[in-house]
């Protein structure tokens, strides 16, 4: 997997690209970053990149000259993503990391920053993506976010596969607690049915502990669960 982030700000993904799982990765070559900076590409001999909105208005607005050049002058594989990092966007979810893994060699990024981008670059953009309903400085932080998103799902990340199947998210729900040694810290016990050694108990109370955890602590994806599983049952119900 490719990923290629055109950003203003290139030294901000330097210790994140190094470290833990992710830094791992890329150290393996199971996924590369080519950061690109647009002001390289600025025309004129203050490299400028930005510059006032038509119709006035606060803020600088991002040219469209620099980024263009910027990403007509990456390598082109041919299950390619271009993505602007926008709070218009759709929302970051499991289920996005999951398309963006399994279907496309190489992901462009493009990091915007100060009033917004020049509506123009949006005809290079396939996909808009937003981290959530805020406003940031800028696109790199959304940006680390879905290259981690997307990086720990890719073959050889993380070590046992497996346990990528029973996290928050990956089918609805949200995860089940999770405990260590010791058996008992400060007054606080470790679930008996987890010490029991009987597996078939141990699948049943985390299953019923994703359920608990999703109603009380996300309604909207205990909601969209429900139906699922009813259309799921209707379905089941035709076939038979």
């Amino acid at each position: 997997m490719r990923f290629d982030i055109i950003t203003l700000f290139p030294d901000f993904f330097a210790s994140p690209l190094n470290s833990g799982l992710l830094g791992k990765a890329l150290a393996k070559q199971i996924a590369d970053v080519h950061l690109v900076n647009p002001r390289d590409f600025a025309s004129d001999k203050h490299r400028r990149v930005d510059d006032e909105s038509y119709g006035g208005g606060v803020g600088m607005v991002l040219k469209p000259e620099p980024i263009y050049a910027a990403v007509e002058s990456l390598s082109q594989l041919p299950r390619r993503e271009v993505i602007f990092l926008t709070p218009q966007g759709e929302k970051m979810h499991q289920g996005l990391f999951r398309n963006l893994a399994l279907n496309f060699d190489q992901i462009v990024l493009i990091c915007g920053h100060y009033e917004g981008i020049d509506e123009r670059i949006l005809s290079l953009v396939t996909r808009e993506v937003s981290l959530g309903d805020f406003v940031l400085t800028g696109g790199e932080i959304p940006a680390m976010a879905l290259i981690n998103g997307v990086v720990r799902l890719l073959p050889g990340t993380v070590g046992k596969q497996e346990s990528l199947k029973a996290e928050s998210f990956e089918d609805g729900l949200l995860d089940y607690p999770h405990y260590t040694r010791p058996a008992e810290f400060r007054g606080m016990r470790v679930p008996d049915v987890l010490l029991s050694g009987n597996h078939q108990k141990i699948e049943q109370w985390r299953k019923q502990q994703q359920l608990q955890r999703t109603r009380e602590r996300r309604p909207d994806l205990w909601q969209d669960w429900i139906q699922r599983s009813e259309s799921k049952i209707e379905d089941e119900g035709t076939r038979g």
